[in-house]
């Protein structure tokens, strides 16, 4: 009888995803024959059929969708128990992957990076900024260890620990800041131009609950998948814009616009997979984000 390898699930999983012998060889950079033959091995060594090879597309039978789902949580423990043994209590060295959404990158990645560096510079950090649906999905999978984003339904299996509340305001230019003392009444944005974020951000989501809610219809100009691309933007027109405070805080340029009613304010939380090892670079980050939250003065979470 054949011997299981873990080659053999990879190779399984690979054309799995593929959907095609060919694509999926070339992605294992090895030979479609070669590839075909392990697959067969491999449901020999089972007794059962886990491709079905009749139609356009390789698609899994039943018996391969079931063995293929515990055949991903093998690899991933696998992964994770490698990342045990090598882990380094005293993190002299150590390797934290972290994913943000992207608002965090223009106000608390890089104080948090600077604080890691500062206390553990043999810690590699690997930062992917992305929707909190795929960092969501990235932890289940065991693709990161920590995810920053936000309180809300999260997918079965994340963990959120809130960290502090994030509030959002409008904002203008200095040159271009409305002289009144009084909050501007959320119906007079009508009159005004704006520049958000694309609506495939969940601040842009959080933005137009708000103008739905209170029958809001200011005009969009221009939309943009950075933060960094907003504040330019508005630094430099009369553009308005809405941003978490924090941000606007650090930069002299822009000028905050008191709304009636404000925009409600959303819990950032620290999110990971539960029941996931948790590396001592994993604990140290965690340690770290919560003294620095604290020394940077956040509202804390409800």
């Amino acid at each position: 009888m054949a011997v299981l390898e873990l080659r053999h699930l990879r190779y399984l999983l690979a054309v799995a995803e593929r959907g095609n012998f060919t694509r999926a060889a070339e992605d294992l950079h090895i030979s479609q024959p070669t590839l075909s033959q392990q697959i067969k091995q491999l449901e020999r060594t089972l007794g059962v059929q886990l491709l079905d090879r009749t139609g356009r597309t390789v698609r899994l039978t039943d018996a391969g969708t079931v063995y293929t789902d515990h055949a991903r949580r093998a690899l991933r423990d696998l992964a994770a128990a490698e990342r045990a043994v090598h882990d380094v209590q005293d993190l002299s060295r150590g390797h934290l992957r972290l994913g943000v959404t992207p608002t965090f990158t223009a106000y608390l990645i890089g104080p948090l990076t600077a604080e890691l560096h500062a206390r553990h510079p043999g810690i590699r950090l690997a930062l992917t900024e992305t929707t909190q649906d795929r960092i969501e999905a990235a932890l289940l999978a065991d693709d990161l260890d920590l995810g920053i984003a936000f309180t809300g339904a999260h997918l079965p299996g994340v963990t959120p620990t809130p960290l502090f509340t994030e509030t959002l305001g409008l904002v203008t230019g200095t040159h271009h800041s409305p002289t009144r003392s009084e909050p501007l009444p959320v119906q007079a944005l009508k009159d005004m131009q704006l520049a958000l974020l694309s609506a495939d951000f969940a601040t842009r989501a959080h933005i137009d609950a708000y103008f739905t809610r209170h029958r809001a219809a200011p005009r969009i100009a221009v939309e943009a998948n950075s933060i960094q691309a907003l504040t330019e933007i508005v630094q430099r027109t009369s553009l308005a814009t809405v941003l978490p405070d924090a941000i606007t805080h650090d930069h002299p340029r822009l000028v905050p616009v008191p709304l009636d009613p404000p925009l409600p304010s959303r819990t950032v939380t620290l999110l990971h997979r539960e029941g996931a090892y948790r590396s001592a670079a994993t604990r140290a980050f965690t340690k770290l984000t919560h003294d620095l939250v604290h020394t940077r003065g956040y509202t804390p979470p409800p």
